[in-house]
């Protein structure tokens, strides 16, 4: 899975007059002024919080804190790789609009991964488990096993499905057509190739460069409530449940926040945070590639706070994941209404340093260090035909799941984070509701059994005979840090679900509930898991539960199973494992066939320059005779560069994966094309001159792309 662009760099003689990349100070000083412009104080972090925050890259052992030296039981290892894909004309996932195409970035993706190992006698690994949080839509099982696939060839059996979690924030803003089930590429034209192997690629090299950073590390586990970031959008549906989990939730929703810390010598390196809330802060109407709130949750902690450079050879000083865990019903939207571009901006970033300031706040009490084994468990489940135990149904009998189907209420979409197909509703929808009544639960009393109320809108598992829509048999997984249990769904739960889940497992193993987490989006992708009372009501989620009333009970059962295998030191059979559809995926994407630059133009050539002079607040813009950036995706690398002259030399103070630049793409008639750069002057720039690159590839009617580059003239960031 190598590739050759992965750590490209700008050629030594597209910039002769200088590196290209601040260094030392004068770069941190740029990231500390855009965290400035946050108005959170010293590097983003509220005055009390700020002498936390000193000590993320380097500070002396804090007391209570898991320390790492001689005699520490575990080996950590941390890696992060870019895993953006298209930018421009392919769907993007999430909403389902068909309308919804990219035209840009602004900000990259990045697949970040932990290697956890039990450290044995000698100081080797032994026992180890690999955590990875992708700032990706979903992680499809198309995904999850070319990983498994790339690692094997790699590392022989030390990373299996067993053993290796790949979850996904859930961004609504990321490119979509990675899928080998049809249902997710509806909006895409099919598969797109490019994107897909942008993501397995990024997953990979960051599960190597993590494996290559294994090393002493101490682990502890810290707590705390994060409120103002989320907000029950299904409050009717939750209101079903039964006293007891609307009492663990008085407010309808799930607060906890967890922290897994990583510390070698004293120094955070590294930290994984759990937070339950949606990442559909970014609208709809968005056209820009983004990694929504957790995205920018780790952006700022890395980047902002602790100075690290992603276009850098070496790895961040810390790398930091924000992971999702029982979001099915967590909106990030209070007000309970879709968002609007480009105001959704700026709810994006407020979210994300709401979820950073309640991690690093933990930073301030020492953890709970942890000790104990590494252990890991995995089954596959055909979620169409489950036998539940009567001890898990709640009604003494047992019942059955069936295949999968689509109600009525699912096609309506959320309406409090983005409607999808219109003349459908949350709730009853009288048609359908007749429809599946009157003949589809006539005709299969079966069906009924399992799916009813549901308003059947789409019998997908019949569709699924004939070609896959959507998928059927599904990993489940547990994985436990010590003390920590991480339950692998590979879907989207409900908060009252979760608890379900995490309370069949704590009562297994004799775990603390709240060191019992449900990690979401993991491994493969079956759409949403309710219980059965919310299941009842027939909202977004109910509807969208796709395997019937039963599906929670079913995966409580298999969680059990796990959970006392683990207990046990028993190895679990792992089941019918889902098939391999990478053979022939449909793909209908016209590709990019010529690129021409305006007439009268050159590629590169500047069609707007910038204003002679700015200051900081105001934007800086510049239109560049462009190239179609599918022909390279630059991973790794970038599409932009804000400079600075500074010591004779032009260096990067800024590109394509800061908060504070975009990069727009347009068609400008059949083969020419306009890129848009922009760049935010943040608050406390140094003043200077200044100018914006622009690099892309061209691909002539013949032949591979040629890369090019344009530049504006330089103009002055006032004091």
């Amino acid at each position: 899975m190598s590739d050759s662009r992965t750590q490209r760099r700008a050629p030594s003689g597209e910039i002769p007059d200088g590196p290209s990349r601040t260094t030392g100070s004068s770069r941190r000083n740029v990231l500390r002024a855009t965290a400035a412009a946050t108005g959170l104080g010293l590097a983003g972090l509220p005055p009390a919080t700020a002498s936390a925050a000193g000590r993320t890259s380097a500070a002396p052992g804090r007391a209570g804190a898991a320390e790492a030296g001689p005699h520490s039981p575990y080996l950590v290892g941390r890696g992060i790789a870019d895993a953006t894909g298209e930018v421009a004309e392919v769907g993007m996932m999430g909403y389902g609009r068909t309308d919804q195409q990219a035209q840009g970035l602004h900000t990259r993706l990045r697949a970040r991964a932990f290697v956890i190992a039990d450290r044995t006698p000698d100081g080797g690994a032994g026992e180890r488990v690999a955590l990875v949080v992708v700032d990706s839509p979903m992680i499809f099982s198309s995904v999850h096993q070319a990983v498994l696939r790339a690692l094997e060839e790699r590392y022989g059996g030390l990373y299996t499905a067993r053993n290796t979690m790949i979850t996904a924030t859930h961004t609504h803003a990321g490119p979509g057509g990675y899928s080998h089930h049809l249902l997710y590429n509806i909006t895409t034209l099919g598969f797109h190739a490019k994107t897909f192997d942008a993501v397995v690629r990024g997953i990979v090299e960051a599960v190597g460069r993590a494996h290559a950073d294994l090393a002493p590390a101490g682990l502890s586990l810290s707590r705390g409530e994060l409120r103002g970031a989320s907000v029950n959008r299904s409050r009717a549906a939750f209101d079903r449940n039964p006293a007891d989990v609307r009492a663990h939730f008085p407010d309808a929703v799930d607060p906890l926040t967890t922290l897994l810390r990583i510390e070698r010598e004293g120094r955070l390196v590294g930290a994984v945070n759990w937070f339950a809330t949606h990442c559909t802060s970014m609208s709809g109407d968005n056209r820009l590639i983004s990694a929504d709130n957790k995205g920018y949750a780790a952006y700022h902690w890395e980047r902002e706070v602790a100075g690290a450079d992603y276009l850098a050879d070496a790895s961040p000083e810390v790398i930091t994941a924000f992971a999702q865990t029982n979001a099915g019903d967590m909106s990030p939207n209070l007000d309970l209404r879709p968002p609007t571009t480009p105001e959704d901006f700026e709810r994006t970033r407020a979210c994300g340093l709401r979820q950073y300031e309640a991690a690093a706040r933990q930073l301030e009490r020492p953890g709970t260090p942890l000790t104990g084994g590494v252990d890991s468990r995995l089954v596959y489940v055909d979620l169409s035909d489950v036998t539940v135990a009567p001890e898990f149904t709640g009604d003494g009998r047992a019942h059955r799941t069936a295949r999968p189907a689509v109600g009525a209420s699912m096609a309506a979409g959320s309406m409090e984070d983005g409607p999808a197909f219109p003349g459908f509703t949350e709730g009853e929808n009288p048609f359908w509701d007749a429809v599946s009544h009157s003949v589809v639960y006539t005709v299969s009393p079966e069906l009924r059994e399992a799916q009813a109320p549901k308003a059947i809108a789409v019998p997908i598992g019949e569709m699924n005979r004939i070609y896959p829509w959507v998928q059927e048999i599904v990993p489940v997984q547990l994985v436990r840090i010590g003390r920590l249990y991480l339950i692998g769904v590979p879907g989207e739960v409900t908060i009252a679900a979760g608890l379900r889940l995490r309370r069949t497992v704590a009562d297994v193993t004799g775990a603390d509930l709240d060191d019992v987490l449900v990690a979401g989006y993991a491994n493969a992708y079956f759409h949403y898991l309710t219980t059965p009372e919310e299941y009842d009501a027939q909202h977004y989620e109910g509807g969208s539960t796709l395997f019937g009333r039963w599906q929670l009970p079913a995966l409580q059962q298999v969680s059990a199973q796990l959970a006392r295998a683990m207990r046990d030191g028993r190895e679990l059979p792992t089941g019918p494992e889902p098939p391999d559809l990478s053979a022939a995926p449909l793909a209908l994407q016209p590709p990019i066939v010529l690129d021409a630059p305006q007439i009268g133009r050159s590629f590169g050539d500047v069609l707007t320059q910038p204003r002679e002079s700015y200051r900081t607040g105001e934007r800086v813009s510049a239109v560049f005779a462009g190239a179609h950036p599918g022909n390279d995706l630059r991973r790794g690398s970038t599409y932009l560069r804000v400079e600075r002259y500074e010591g004779g030399a032009w260096r990067t103070v800024a590109d394509d994966g800061d908060w504070s630049t975009a990069f727009r793409w347009e068609r400008d008639g059949i083969a020419a094309s306009r890129v848009t750069v922009t760049w935010d002057v943040p608050s406390g720039a140094v003043p200077g001159r200044y100018r914006v690159r622009y690099h892309g590839d061209a691909k002539p009617l013949l032949g591979g792309a040629r890369s090019f580059s344009g530049t504006t003239r330089a103009f002055t960031v006032l004091s």
